[in-house]
């Protein structure tokens, strides 16, 4: 319940929706016991009035059924409207809620966690918190109000009345769906956790499938993506069972209060303290009340899977992130030099220390070529750089000012960098590009990326420059990607910039051809050049390669 609570806490700002779509629920049912129990005292009484060849006003009642009618299509729509407006501002609310705390985790903090499970939780996790308002706040609220006024008005006719369309509607309304909860939570949760792990598998089946299949793997990821959804399918089916009880106790529940009804009802007739035309409307304004119930046994169904989903996005939220922003603003760099002073650093989980005691000296304007082995510390030096860690001892300053005393972002700023692993997104290649610099001119675009030798592959695509790329840069080679992903780097034009592997999937002449152009477009900038491939030296600076977590040179390394 305290999840639930501190969920309610940021829909603060939509609470005026939210009220508004529990106002039009509360009218709708109002309009529709109006219209079902004026409707069978209508008729009654004109029954009544025909066979004692009696007159009576039937303009009003006429009048109420036509404008309860009316009400209720109008309140509908209504409902319908506000609380999926309210639902789709929330859902988009805490999906940028979620992301801006997501973002200062990365990506020290989420090491432990798979990037499809990331996505669940962004996507699937939010989209399940739709239940909290949709299907639980606006049903319980119109529930409440609009049974305490049915059972106030009825008290009009007898005290007893009341107090059976009380206590069927509690049985419906609270103890039904205490049980439902009871039945469903478990297998809510079960089914959130089934759907995170087969999301995450299949993601994995897709982006590995090369390596299932050449290391004889592929039969038994498809085994455990069938006993993931065995398992999900008996899920389903428990939560199917209690939605069945449920329905079938509403069923009960409705029919039985209006037996007690009438049995209380019918005596009064005889006695003449309830007038006959009344018995009818009794009948259809009780099974008209249980409307206002219906929709709750099925709401406390899927609250255990709605508890579910805030638990897993409070639990990356409330992550303390690993690198601590500084209180006050960064300082302006003096100038744009780097100096790595007895810097040692350990993963979280592991023994042994990537760096240990490294010292790295880059003046401004420098460049240095970095070589190693996969897990010497190569990327672990860039983390440091741009602040996605601290190290363990030892420090990192930038202009003679220590890291620490900046903001990220600020940080970021200042470098450009072109990852191993770089994103394309799903986007236009021009979309893509302006990440980098979003007012940046077509002749910059061009400018860059003829530097990185993709402007004649985008000029030969078939809408150039706005050529849609597909998901994750689907249609261009890997060749291409890197390209791409360098041209950004350059168009941001920091003052750092760090090339990890840029000739990577690129055969040797173009690989040459862009190193050329990258010495040139890189003039005057702090450059940092990681990669595997041996060329000849001295065009990126000296070289340098890991040992033990230290920085050797490797003065006179020849192709």
């Amino acid at each position: 319940m305290s999840r639930l609570l501190r969920l309610l806490a940021y829909y603060r700002p939509f609470y005026a929706w939210m009220a508004l779509g529990v106002l039009a629920s509360t009218a709708t049912l109002l309009a529709n016991v109006t219209l079902m129990a004026t409707a069978g005292w209508f008729v009654t009484s004109m029954a009544l009035a025909g066979a004692a060849q009696a007159s009576m006003n039937y303009f009003t009642p006429a009048a109420i059924i036509r404008g309860a009618a009316i009400v209720r299509t109008g309140g509908r729509y209504a409902e319908r409207l506000i609380t999926h407006q309210a639902t789709l501002r929330l859902l988009s609310a805490l999906r940028v809620w979620f992301y801006r705390r997501l973002e200062p985790l990365a990506p020290a903090a989420l090491r432990d966690h798979h990037s499809a499970d990331l996505l669940s939780r962004i996507r699937a996790d939010i989209d399940t918190l739709d239940n909290v308002y949709l299907r639980l706040l606006v049903p319980v609220f119109s529930a409440v109000l609009v049974g305490t006024l049915l059972v106030v008005y009825l008290a009009g006719y007898g005290l007893v009345l009341a107090w059976v369309l009380f206590f069927t509607l509690i049985a419906a309304g609270a103890v039904l769906p205490w049980v439902v909860l009871k039945m469903a939570r478990a297998p809510g949760r079960r089914k959130l956790a089934l759907l995170t792990r087969q999301r995450a598998a299949l993601v994995d089946s897709v982006q590995g499938m090369a390596e299932l299949l050449v290391y004889g793997a592929a039969v038994g990821q498809a085994e455990r993506v069938r006993q993931d959804s065995r398992e999900l399918v008996a899920e389903q089916s428990r939560l199917a069972q209690a939605q069945g009880l449920s329905r079938a106790g509403l069923l009960w529940l409705s029919s039985f209060a209006l037996w007690l009804m009438l049995w209380v009802a019918i005596p009064m007739v005889g006695q003449g303290t309830l007038a006959k035309p009344d018995l009818a409307l009794l009948a259809l304004f009780t099974l008209a009340a249980f409307e206002a119930v219906m929709p709750l046994p099925q709401a406390f169904q899927a609250f255990g899977e709605t508890l579910a989903a805030a638990r897993r996005l409070f639990e990356i939220v409330d992550k303390p992130p690993v690198v601590k922003e500084p209180a006050d603003p960064s300082p302006e760099p003096r100038h744009y030099g780097i100096r790595f002073d007895a810097v040692s650093f350990t993963y979280p989980g592991n023994a042994a220390p990537v760096l240990d005691n490294l010292a790295l000296t880059l003046e401004q304007g420098e460049r240095i070529t970095i070589m190693g082995p996969s897990g010497a510390g190569k990327s672990t030096l860039v983390n440091l750089l741009v602040r996605f860690y601290d190290p363990d001892s030892g420090s990192v300053t930038l202009g003679d000012i220590p890291l620490t005393r900046f903001q990220g972002e600020d940080i970021r700023r200042y470098v450009a960098v072109v990852s191993q692993h770089t994103h394309i997104f799903t986007a236009t290649i021009r979309d893509n590009l302006l990440l980098a610099d979003p007012s940046a001119s077509q002749d910059a675009i061009e400018r860059a990326c003829r530097v990185a030798r993709v402007h004649d592959d985008i000029i030969a695509m078939p809408e150039g420059y706005d050529t849609w790329l597909g998901e994750a840069g689907a249609t261009l080679s890997g060749g291409q990607a890197r390209r791409i992903a360098i041209a950004r780097a350059l168009l941001k034009d920091a003052p750092m910039l760090i090339l990890d592997e840029p000739t990577e999937g690129l055969d040797p002449i173009t690989a040459t051809e862009l190193l050329d152009t990258l010495d040139q477009a890189a003039a005057g900038k702090t450059v940092i050049l990681i990669t595997h491939r041996r060329f000849r030296g001295g065009r990126f600076g000296e070289v340098w390669t890991f040992l033990d977590g230290a920085l050797v040179s490797c003065s006179g390394f020849d192709e």
